[in-house]
């Protein structure tokens, strides 16, 4: 009668079979690792023809002149003024350096309407809410803009440069933003 190995034979002996192979390809791997290098090629050929230009070129160069050394200039008799040491205000520094609720009102004016592009001298200001709610961006005059009447001469704009309703963009609709109330 032959007698076929059971289960738990067959996994020991691939068990034991998979940890040779194991072993085997780690002692390969460390041989190979500390073996020598073998010498490089170009040995074998002589030296590099840009190396030998190099050398020569460089047998063949004059000596280079150093110029005399002048002398350092003297200290400065007075020192310089010392620099002000940079210092932090306690009382606005961390979650203070943020204004606290209600104390930056919201700006009314003119909505810009998605994908209305704007021409040379206006950007749109975006807004939010105390309770982070963004509103809608309203037109606003560029700071370095200064509108001109038909003579050339600057027009007055107002302190916050926000744009009233009369100097608005030929074009533009005219919808002005509503401010929220406290909530």
């Amino acid at each position: 009668m032959l007698h076929v190995p059971g289960p738990p034979r067959r996994l020991a002996r691939s068990i034991a079979i998979a940890v040779a192979l194991a072993l085997a390809a780690a002692v390969g791997g460390w041989l190979l690792l500390w073996q020598d290098p073998p010498p490089p090629q170009a040995a074998e050929a002589g030296p590099d023809p840009m190396e030998r230009a190099v050398s020569q070129a460089l047998q063949q160069a004059p000596p280079q002149v150093q110029p005399p050394m002048q002398p350092a200039p003297a200290p400065d008799p007075q020192p310089p003024p010392a620099q002000p040491e940079p210092t932090v205000d306690e009382e606005n520094a961390g979650i203070k350096a943020f204004p606290p609720p209600g104390t930056k009102p919201i700006k009314a004016g003119i909505i810009v309407p998605d994908g209305y592009v704007l021409p040379a001298g206006y950007v749109r200001h975006i807004q939010t809410t105390d309770d982070g709610e963004e509103l809608p961006p309203i037109l606003m005059f560029h700071p370095d803009y200064q509108p001109l009447d038909a003579q050339g001469r600057p027009l007055p704009l107002p302190p916050d440069r926000v744009v009233p309703p009369e100097m608005a963009p030929a074009g533009m609709p005219v919808k002005l933003l509503a401010l929220p109330g406290p909530k």
